[in-house]
């Protein structure tokens, strides 16, 4: 955070500064603001050009570069701003060379004025800013699992057996599940209820149920006693 507040501090003096050159002395006390910008294409001469065709719109153009890069925070836009101010000052001296045939420092006005020093430092300042900001952090740009610390559990995957050889599932045997367990209080393994007859088996262990067959009236009567009498017939 304090990186890119003094990035930002940095990059915004030196956009002021690179504004403000055109309307300084550049050369010979001749201001900025009065080199065409085709002349740096097709040469220097002696005509004064228009605000907004002169050295000023370059600058401008990268003073909101640098503007639009702190806001966004971003280094690369600041550090082309820093580019586009030394890339047209090294270029204007250049061809301010070739017309004068020369270029001189001096003072009282002769030779390179301080528009050019407020140029090139505020080209500077411009890159400096960049290396000095920060810019965005990088969990921002991560997936929102690296920045949660969560992981999402994995889809089962369908089973598919092998084209070739064996399935490997029937070699390990069969399934320790399927098979009868013991009861561990003695009782034999496997399930009671298969080896028993049907309606024989008490899951709450009591006794069998028993049946009780009624006489029949037709054989009471062969053995020479009614069955609806008590106590035994004739013999």
């Amino acid at each position: 955070m304090i990186r890119n507040v003094v990035g930002a501090v940095l990059a915004l003096a030196g956009a002021t500064a690179a504004v403000l050159s055109p309307f300084r002395a550049w050369y010979d006390g001749r201001h900025g603001r009065d080199y065409a910008l085709g002349e740096l294409f097709t040469g220097i001469t002696g005509a004064k050009a228009d605000l907004w065709w002169s050295l000023l719109l370059p600058f401008a153009l990268a003073a909101l570069l640098a503007l639009v890069g702190v806001v966004l925070r971003s280094r690369p836009l600041v550090a082309l701003a820093g580019f586009v101010v030394l890339g047209f000052t090294v270029f204007w001296m250049v061809r301010v060379g070739q017309y004068e045939g020369s270029l001189t420092v001096g003072g009282g006005g002769a030779g390179l004025g301080d528009g050019v020093a407020n140029a090139l430092g505020g080209g500077i300042l411009l890159l400096l800013g960049a290396l000095v900001m920060s810019g965005r952090r990088r969990e921002a740009r991560k997936d929102p699992e690296e920045r949660t610390g969560r992981t999402w559990p994995e889809e089962p995957r369908a089973y598919a057996p092998p084209a070739d050889g064996p399935d490997p599932r029937e070699a390990r045997g069969p399934d320790p599940r399927e098979a009868p367990v013991a009861d561990p209080y003695g009782a034999p393994a496997g399930d009671p209820r298969e080896s028993a007859a049907p309606g024989s088996y008490d899951p709450y262990g009591s006794e069998p149920t028993r049946t009780f067959e009624m006489p029949d009236r037709d054989q009471g009567r062969d053995q020479g006693r009614d069955p609806d009498q008590d106590g035994p017939g004739p013999r």
